[in-house]
Parts: C-alpha cells; structure tokens; sequence
C-alpha cells in the first residue's frame, strides 16, 4: 500500500518544487544609518516577491514602516491588527493614504542596545498589469518584556507591474545594520 501511495506522489513524472525562492537583492545600511532603501531592477519573471527585514530606527520607541511601490505617493489602502500583549489588540484601516504601512510595531530604537524589529513583506502578483496589486506584511519587535506585533494588508490601486520597492521609516533614518532581502517566488 505504501508502495502505491508513494508512486502515486512521485510517479507523475513532475520533480518536486526546488528553489522556490530566489534571492534576488540584498541591502545592509552602513555607518551614519539611512533614510531609505530601494530595490530597482525588479525582473517580471516570478509570480510573488517577498521581503525579509531585521530592523532599526534612529527614534526613540516605536515606529511605522513604511513602503511605496514604482515612486508612487498615493493610492494606498491599508488595514490590520496590532497588539503588545497587554490588552485588547487594535484594529486599524485607511485608505488614500501615502504608503503602505506597517505600523508601531517594526522599526525600534532602545538607546544604545542592539535590539532589531523584524518585518517581511509578501508582494502578490507583482507583475499582473490586470489587477491591483496586494501586500501581506507581519513584523514585530520585543524590547525584553515588552513589544509589538502585528498583521496587516495593504492595496495598491494601481495596475502597473512593480519594478521598483522603496522602504523607510515615517519620521527618522534606518540605523546601521539593518537589512533587507528581496526574493522572488516561483509560482
């Protein structure tokens, strides 16, 4: 039975899914920190793009993150949960906004500690010139006992394909070190 179980998985003559994800940039911030990053250059060739980000800011606290695609500053809509583990989450939305936002919970400064937030970003369908396009985005931070996290969405209502992803913090400069890795995903 075994034997026909396996051979009805692994007999169909398709290799199973390898490298699923290619990287495609990789951007580290050095000395003097940064107020923002882009990644140009984006090939058409992958069904999804994803971004990974160990982050920090020059602020005190927390603070947004924030990302807009093709140089566009409008046409964003956003919705989403957020909590610090204490009390009941919050929920959020907006539309017309200037970004897509992941919002208190990803870009954190703790005086001279070493404490990073982390984000990714899941972009769909990027390069779909028919339909808008959607963003995924979980990120939180946790500041030795305290914190946030938080799940949000993002729309932009724009049908052009995304060649180009910029990424900054609302109000101050991305510390040394952080980093951000943009991957392409076979679909």
């Amino acid at each position: 039975m075994i034997g026909a179980i396996t051979a009805g998985l692994f007999g169909t003559g398709v290799p199973p899914v390898t490298n699923s994800y290619e990287s495609i940039q990789t951007y580290v911030v050095g000395s003097g920190g940064q107020s923002d990053i882009t990644f140009t250059t984006i090939p058409s060739t992958y069904k999804h793009l994803q971004i990974r980000g160990i982050v920090k800011s020059s602020a005190g606290g927390t603070e947004d993150l924030r990302m807009q695609l093709n140089s566009v500053t409008s046409n964003y809509a956003v919705h989403g949960l957020y909590g610090t583990g204490s009390g009941t989450p919050t929920a959020n939305s907006g539309t017309s906004q200037a970004a897509i936002v992941q919002p208190y919970n990803v870009v954190v400064y703790n005086g001279a500690t070493s404490i990073f937030g982390a984000v990714i970003f899941d972009i769909l369908d990027y390069a779909n010139t028919n339909k808008y396009k959607t963003v995924r985005t979980l990120g939180g931070c946790d500041l030795n006992g305290s914190g946030t996290i938080g799940l949000y969405s993002g729309l932009f209502q724009d049908t052009t394909a995304i060649s180009s992803i910029k990424l900054f913090p609302a109000n101050n400069n991305f510390s040394q070190y952080s980093s951000f890795a943009l991957y392409g995903i076979r679909g």
